[in-house]
């Protein structure tokens, strides 16, 4: 098995300094994403009504069911760039400077490279997902909120925030695979701008629709909607920038990037990721459905404690990208040498970010629940259960972990069957802990369904390992 690369190019950077480069601004950028959630939240934790605040917990918990199932776009957008990237290192013969951080250009003929057109494919993926969820808005907004046993009150309101929030479905699926192929390239710094850029303006009109046009749930919906748009259309010219090509290059599709095996190969590692993650998605509604079966206080409260997880894992996702790129890399140049040292320390970065960020939620969970609800019998229940939350980057980081470094193998195969064996075990556990604790189960479920993620995708990983199995896993660009 080979374990090395070509002499002529450079080794890949696997010192604790690059790792932690790739991952500090994902980091930054990733924060911008929950902390939309969390002022919206706050916003409406604040409003002195627990029915509203328990909708914006089932509208939320709705919409990632919805378009986190479809984030297969930023994974795979994700892997596919940074195998791209080690294979372009492969055809250099002497290059000046190590490759991810060189320029991508294009012809001036106006043909895309092959990181262009890989972007365009998830682009044009996104926006026909999007445009059928946003057909299919009246049923889905239905279907949904029933089978989260949404209660009249907090159904209500969880209705009139996703009637607004659905226009925005298309560019938040768009930004998906704008994330995916930045983090790829280790163009991380863009990630931020953008991700800094839609949070910022989101809180900005979400302030000024709620409080200064008294637009209430709408108003919050309708600022996130905007964001997210806007958002979209930096994306498009940082892209432009990066790549450095015109605007009409930048919309120029080469028919040999859009071959019908290229697609198919697409859909079918987007077809393991959508099934890993769909399973996911499904997994935590069935926790906001024990929840919203015990009543709006404790689905309220749940709401607020769950933004914690959110936090936290696109905190560790910062690592789980250094991992994802440079595993991707390493699997480009068919250096499993350096895969392996690759998995050792993106797993000691990640573990050292886990309990720093637990110990900053020890320190701070109590100003934070007061931030986010003035209600006392939610801010009580909140306090009750503050320590399963603080714990949750530590029962969850090894997860995140071994996301990374899977989906920077492209393995879909392997991604697709922990996820069919994590619903095997996890939803019929749930539920005999749903009904021994109650509250304390559904918590306990919430460790389990992070642990068991971890073993699962740890056992694949040994066992790659142990039988030399990486060449399995082939480059798909």
């Amino acid at each position: 098995m080979p374990t090395t690369s070509s002499n002529a190019m450079p080794p890949i950077d696997t010192r604790y300094a690059r790792i932690i480069a790739i991952a500090l601004p994902v980091l930054l950028a990733n924060l911008a994403m929950p902390l939309q959630s969390v002022i919206d939240t706050a916003i409406v934790g604040n409003m002195n009504d627990t029915a509203k605040l328990a909708g914006m917990g089932l509208a939320i918990q709705l919409l990632s069911l919805l378009l986190v199932s479809f984030n297969f776009l930023q994974y795979a957008s994700s892997g596919l760039s940074a195998q791209a990237l080690g294979q372009m290192a492969n055809s250099v013969d002497k290059p000046s400077k190590d490759v991810s951080k060189s320029k991508i250009t294009t012809s001036s003929h106006l043909r895309p490279s092959p990181l262009l057109s890989i972007l365009q494919r998830a682009l044009l993926l996104a926006f026909g997902i999007g445009a059928v969820l946003l057909l299919a808005k009246p049923w889905l907004i239905d279907f949904g909120l029933q089978a989260l046993s949404a209660n009249p009150d907090s159904g209500r309101a969880a209705k009139t925030y996703l009637d607004v929030r659905f226009w925005g479905v298309i560019a938040e699926l768009m930004n998906f695979a704008f994330i995916g192929w930045f983090a790829g390239q280790g163009k991380t710094r863009y990630m931020l701008y953008q991700q800094g850029f839609i949070a910022i303006l989101n809180i900005i009109l979400t302030l000024f629709f709620v409080f200064g046009m008294q637009m209430g749930l709408v108003g919050v919906a309708l600022g996130t909607t905007i964001a997210f748009w806007s958002g979209v259309l930096l994306a498009l010219w940082l892209s432009r920038q990066h790549l450095q090509i015109s605007w009409m290059a930048l919309f120029n599709a080469d028919r040999q990037h859009f071959t019908k095996d290229k697609m198919l190969r697409l859909f079918s590692l987007n077809k393991d990721i959508f099934i890993r993650t769909l399973i996911l998605t499904l997994s935590f509604a069935w926790i906001t459905r024990l929840s919203a079966q015990s009543g709006d206080i404790i689905l309220a409260a749940n709401a607020i404690l769950l933004q914690v997880l959110s936090i936290s894992a696109f905190a560790l996702d910062g690592v789980a990208v250094s991992a994802e790129t440079l595993s991707g890399q390493a699997a480009g140049r068919r250096d499993w040498l350096r895969f392996r040292i690759i998995v050792k320390r993106t797993g000691i970065v990640s573990y050292g970010l886990a309990i720093m960020l637990s110990a900053i939620w020890w320190l701070g969970m109590p100003t934070y629940l007061q931030f986010m609800t003035n209600i006392a019998s939610v801010f009580t229940l909140a306090y009750d259960y503050h320590l399963y939350a603080v714990l949750l980057p530590l029962v969850g980081v090894g997860a995140y972990w071994l996301d990374g470094i899977f989906f920077g193998l492209t393995a879909g195969n392997v991604i697709r069957n922990a996820a069919l064996i994590l619903a095997a075990v996890f939803f019929p556990l749930s539920w005999l802990l749903y009904q021994q604790w109650d509250m304390t189960g559904i918590w306990l479920s919430v460790w389990a369904l992070l642990l068991l993620r971890l073993v699962i995708l740890g056992g694949f990983l040994y066992h790659a390992h142990q039988t030399g199995s990486y060449e399995k896993f082939q480059p798909d660009v």
